[in-house]
C-alpha cells in the first residue's frame, strides 16, 4: 500500500446491496474505485448496527486493493485483532470512543494495519497533534457518524488546518460524509485526498448493470481532481 496524494475514492459498501457484498465489492473496483470503505456501527457509539470482522473476512477475497475499516465502535480495542485478522489493510478508530487513542492506535499498527484516527464534525484538531507519528490516516467527519445519505457539513477550514499540521508526512486525509462530485472540490482544495461515497457511487447501479458506479464514480474524481490541480 504505497502512500501517494493522488485522489482515490472509496465507495462505502453500506450503500451497496447487503445481499450482494461480494459482488458489490467486485463491481465497483472494476468500475474504478480505488479502496473499499466498510462502516462498521456498533448502535452504541453510533445509533445504527451494521457490519462485524466475519462481514470483512467474507467480502475480502472479493477485494482486490485497499479494505478501508472505519469502526465506529466503543471500546474498539477487544476488536482491533479480529478485524485485522480478516483482511482490513486500514483500521480506523474513533478519538472520542475512549481514553487510551495512543494505545488503540499502537495495537493497529501492532496488528499488521495502517491506523486511521477518525474526527467527528464536534472534534477539534488540539489532541490530534500529539498523534501524528502514530497515525497513516486522518477520517474527517463531514456528516455526523451513523447513517448514510447525510447532509454534508462543510469543514473545509478544518481540513486546511490539518493538512497544514500533516506537513511532509506520509498521512491521507480522508472525508468521510455527503461526498458528491458538487462537495468533492472543496474537500480536494482544502488537502483532502481519500473520498468515501456511498449513495453518490450507488446509485442508479447494480451489480447486474455496474456501469453507473464507474460514472459516479469518475464524475467525483474529476471534479476533485479539477480543485486539486
Amino acid at each position: 500500500m504505497a502512500f501517494d496524494r493522488s485522489i482515490k475514492i472509496a465507495p462505502s459498501i453500506l450503500a451497496a446491496d447487503f445481499a450482494n457484498f461480494g459482488a458489490e465489492c467486485a463491481a465497483v473496483e472494476a468500475q474504478g474505485a480505488d479502496w473499499v470503505h466498510v462502516d462498521v456501527m456498533d448502535g452504541h457509539f453510533v445509533p445504527n448496527i451494521t457490519f462485524g470482522p466475519a462481514t470483512c473476512a467474507a467480502i475480502r477475497p472479493h477485494i482486490k486493493g485497499v479494505m478501508d475499516v472505519h469502526l465506529m465502535i466503543a471500546p474498539v480495542d477487544p476488536y482491533i485483532e479480529a478485524f485485522a485478522q480478516s483482511g482490513a489493510d486500514v483500521i480506523t478508530a474513533h478519538l472520542e470512543a475512549g481514553p487510551h487513542i495512543h494505545r488503540t492506535l499502537q495495537a493497529i499498527r501492532g496488528a499488521g494495519a495502517k491506523a486511521g484516527l477518525a474526527l467527528n464534525p464536534g472534534t477539534g484538531l488540539g489532541d490530534v497533534a500529539h498523534l501524528l507519528d502514530m497515525v497513516d490516516l486522518v477520517c474527517v467527519m463531514t456528516v455526523n457518524p451513523g447513517f448514510g445519505g447525510q447532509k454534508f457539513i462543510d469543514l473545509s477550514a478544518k481540513i486546511r488546518d490539518l493538512r497544514a499540521m500533516i506537513g511532509d508526512r506520509p498521512i491521507h486525509i480522508e472525508i468521510d460524509g455527503g461526498v458528491t462530485p458538487t462537495t468533492a472540490p472543496l474537500v480536494a482544495a482544502a488537502g483532502a485526498d481519500v473520498l468515501v461515497a456511498g449513495s453518490a457511487v450507488f446509485k442508479g447501479g447494480s451489480v447486474s448493470d455496474p456501469a453507473p458506479y464507474g460514472a459516479n464514480i469518475a464524475a467525483i474524481r474529476a471534479a476533485a481532481e479539477a480543485a486539486q490541480s
